[in-house]
């Protein structure tokens, strides 16, 4: 695959191309909007200078070069006007179509799928994002190698003098990709089992999973921060998180405090059109926390011109997953703030005769005390929860189930007793199961590393500073 970077400091000159097919294309967006998104996707590596964009409108695709002869002198000569060293092709190339075209412009060629590997190698931070991209691109490659060195056959195989010819370069090349393949897979099934047993001590503890999802910059992150108190990145850019990030935390209760519901909240990578089928099966075992989820907050950017096309696109990434028609989702209409008083106040008065819909400004925090009690409201429809009123009584020395009760926001009144404390509690049947499975090995939840990075992170809240 050719390299999106140059070894110099000089960031490398790109002219993005999209080919528009007319009517025989199956895309949902224009091509003037899909050219935007593509020249965003370019910007979003540091080493790349986007000097040129067009929209290259074809009657149907030339099966050795995509372009017919008369579009590729065309769209040369605006390439060698721009002196650019990188063409980014908006689409996905065959490898014969990628040699025929550098061959032809002497220049670099990149299609959508390697631009997207290409970021989200510049973005992997953790060892199992690293593990992944590395992987989506092996499987790219291993399509991408050029017979350049058939050359270097081997001597003969076989007996005698009628042998053929040994292996080639381009075999022995892609043998090594094939061990290399095997190998990241063996490492990832090992961080595969580790997810697995943190979601089962999740399962042990009282907490319902609520996933972010939504196509790429549409404001998750943001969001994700508002609610937890973290600091995962929040950017106006492509891609600009990759890694899976989880927090325990309360959801505000009714006088504002944060100690209502307890849940655990997950922000997930963005999605995007035409996703690399490469990416979505390497990073299938973080996608795999989705399906988990007791509730899947569709993450939309309300004031993207296309955001039905946007939408549309997250809801075939989600049915690839498997993830389940019925499954409960709230539709999250984020970034009001971007669009005219008349429209918010439109979308606002449609989010409150829509229990799906929720109209938010993840960065000023308008609508989200609403989107809070419709989390709070569908998560107890989806746990079909009943809340029944309690009694316990705890030994002053049974700190841990104390803990365990608080935690699990359920304690509406506590005071000393002559036998211990004794506290009143209102609980669903499934966090009372869950307390009566407590034994004295049962780790508190606050224990709970909830990430997968080596050093343990704070867990967040709707106020960081607030104690439980």
């Amino acid at each position: 695959m050719p390299e999106a970077h140059q070894t110099g400091t000089a960031p490398a000159r790109a002219f993005v191309i999209h080919p528009d097919l007319g009517d025989r294309r199956d895309q949902r967006r224009s091509p003037d909007l899909a050219l935007e998104e593509a020249v965003a996707l370019a910007r979003a590596l540091p080493a790349i200078d986007v000097v040129g964009a067009a929209v290259a409108r074809l009657r149907k695709p030339a099966p050795g070069m995509l372009f017919s002869s008369g579009k590729l002198d065309e769209m040369g000569a605006e390439i060698a006007a721009a002196e650019a060293d990188l063409v980014l092709i908006d689409g996905p190339l065959t490898p014969v179509q990628q040699r025929n075209l550098e061959k032809h412009w002497d220049v670099k060629i990149l299609d959508r799928t390697g631009l997207i590997l290409e970021i989200f190698a510049d973005r992997a931070r953790t060892r199992e994002g690293v593990l992944q991209v590395e992987l989506a691109a092996l499987s790219y490659q291993r399509t991408r190698l050029v017979r350049a060195w058939t050359h270097l056959e081997r001597q003969r195989g076989g007996f005698g003098f009628v042998g053929g010819p040994g292996e080639t370069q381009l075999e022995a090349d892609r043998r090594a990709i094939d061990d290399q393949v095997v190998r990241l897979r063996r490492q990832l099934e090992k961080v595969v089992r580790t997810r697995s047993l943190h979601r089962a001590a999740r399962a042990r503890v009282p907490y319902p999973i609520v996933a972010l999802v939504g196509y790429t910059n549409a404001g998750k992150s943001t969001l994700f921060n508002r609610l937890t108190g973290a600091e995962v990145l929040a950017k106006d850019m492509l891609f600009a998180t990759l890694d899976p990030t989880m927090r325990a935390i309360h959801l505000p209760s009714p006088d504002g405090e944060a100690r209502g519901r307890r849940i655990i909240l997950s922000d997930t990578v963005g999605f995007i059109s035409d996703l690399p089928h490469e990416l979505v099966a390497a990073f299938r075992a973080t996608l795999e926390e989705v399906l988990e989820a007791d509730l899947i907050l569709h993450v939309r950017d309300i004031s993207h011109p296309e955001t039905e096309e946007q939408a549309a696109d997250v809801g075939d990434i989600l049915d690839g997953l498997g993830v389940d028609e019925d499954v409960a989702l709230i539709e999250v209409w984020n970034k009001i703030d971007a669009l005219s008083p008349d429209t918010r106040a439109a979308l606002r008065r449609t989010d409150a005769r829509r229990a799906d819909v929720q109209a938010v400004s993840a960065l000023t925090g308008e609508g989200l005390p609403d989107l809070i009690a419709a989390i709070d409201h569908r998560l107890a429809e989806v746990l079909n929860e009943h809340r029944e009123p309690g009694v316990v009584t705890l030994d002053h020395a049974d700190g841990r189930r104390r803990a365990w009760l608080h935690a699990a926001g359920v304690v509406e009144r506590e005071e000393p007793d002559d036998n211990g404390t004794r506290l009143t509690v209102r609980w669903t049947r499934r966090q009372r199961e869950a307390f009566e499975a407590l034994d004295g090995d049962q780790p508190c939840p606050d224990d709970l590393d909830l990430d997968d990075e080596e050093e343990p992170r704070r867990l967040g809240g709707w106020d960081p500073l607030a104690n439980d």
